[in-house]
């Protein structure tokens, strides 16, 4: 009975992700009615979710709006299993970075990656590619192999080999950047007059410039070429200002800032939110119409005010064997079209996400 429910409930998100639900009231109550439904799925089979939700009074029963269904602070994937399916029949386990917590990695368990896949291929389509089919493209990333629990390793290989050329490849491996071999990549790739993307994560990007500066090496890729960061350094580099990011990525590739597109996901989310490019930082982010944001206190997880400053909260139709809401430890403040997306939460935001985490683990444990 399980394994049948399961089936109809992937089946639903993936067929409402093909569809072409336009905005306004009709779209609002496709995507409630999907949200209920994955939340019922959840409540029915995630034991830890449903004692938090019960605790707070969120049942199927009960709750008619997605904005309703309890969101779990992302730090606790760190301490529980978070599965709608037991962990032994997960195809795939992706893990979190530990930088925070001690170092501890929370796991995220996918029993199928259809939907994630179909997820990011839809989304990164439209909103990397564009008008391209295909790209010439070179990763700044260790590759999927070399990084089995990564989603970011997957996602980029998924780029690459759905939306790459047969050249495209990784130029980090075990000894760190190819610089030698990527330099004549990236002038061979002048000389074509073709499209050429680089795709990695912040501080790869940092460590390419940084040697580039030392070897006096600069680029003018051709039009239409492209970029796409995914954010963060995590201690791996020195931190730029986004600024000053952007500025140095154009001035060392050539490709104007409203080239070079950020990636804003995470682990524990199968959708990932784009902007239109970073002339003007921050950005404006936005995701496809089976995602949806809030920004909340995060004490009481209500919604600030319009125009306020707040903690995001992602509402993700498509993490479907997990929990579709988090709450995460990211400021925010919403805009017509997107959110901004301002960093880190500190003071009286991070102790009360810090606070969120223990009374979630507090009623999760029962």
């Amino acid at each position: 009975m399980s394994a049948i429910y399961d089936s109809v409930i992937y089946d639903r998100v993936l067929a409402f992700m093909e569809a072409d639900i336009g905005t306004g009231a009709a779209a609002d109550e496709a995507f409630n009615a999907l949200a209920l439904a994955v939340f019922a799925h959840q409540f029915e089979h995630n034991q830890p979710y449903r004692r938090f939700a019960m605790q707070r009074g969120r049942t199927p029963r009960g709750v008619k709006s997605w904005r309703d269904i309890p969101a779990v602070p992302i730090n606790a994937f760190k301490d529980l299993t978070l599965s709608c399916r037991p962990a032994e029949e997960s195809a795939r386990i992706f893990m979190t970075s530990g930088t925070t917590k001690g170092g501890i990695r929370g796991q995220i368990h996918h029993t199928t990656l259809t939907v994630y896949d179909r997820s990011m291929l839809l989304n990164f389509r439209r909103r990397f590619m564009q008008e391209a089919e295909r790209m010439a493209m070179g990763i700044l990333f260790p590759t999927e192999t070399a990084m089995p629990n990564s989603s970011l390793a997957h996602y980029l290989e998924l780029a690459r080999a759905e939306c790459g050329t047969p050249d495209s490849r990784h130029w980090i491996g075990e000894a760190g950047i190819d610089t030698a071999g990527l330099y004549d990549r990236l002038d061979a790739a002048e000389r074509s007059g073709l499209p050429f993307a680089l795709l990695g994560a912040s501080y790869g990007f940092v460590h390419l410039m940084d040697a580039m500066a030392r070897d006096g090496r600069r680029f003018a890729l051709p039009e239409g070429s492209r970029i796409l960061d995914t954010g963060g350094f995590k201690g791996q580099s020195r931190e730029l200002e986004p600024d000053e990011f952007y500025g140095q990525l154009a001035e060392f590739f050539g490709v104007p800032r409203q080239r070079c597109i950020n990636m804003y996901g995470m682990t524990e989310l199968s959708t990932q939110f784009y902007d239109d490019g970073n002339a003007v930082c921050p950005s404006l982010k936005s995701g496809p119409h089976w995602i949806r944001s809030r920004v909340v206190d995060p004490l009481s997880g209500r919604d600030v005010p319009a125009g306020g400053m707040g903690v995001l909260v992602h509402h993700d139709l498509a993490h479907v064997n997990s929990v579709a809401a988090i709450l995460t430890e990211d400021a925010g403040i919403l805009e017509e079209g997107g959110f901004r997306l301002l960093g880190r939460v500190a003071g009286a935001q991070a102790k009360g996400c810090s606070l969120a985490v223990e009374d979630f683990l507090a009623a999760a444990r029962g």
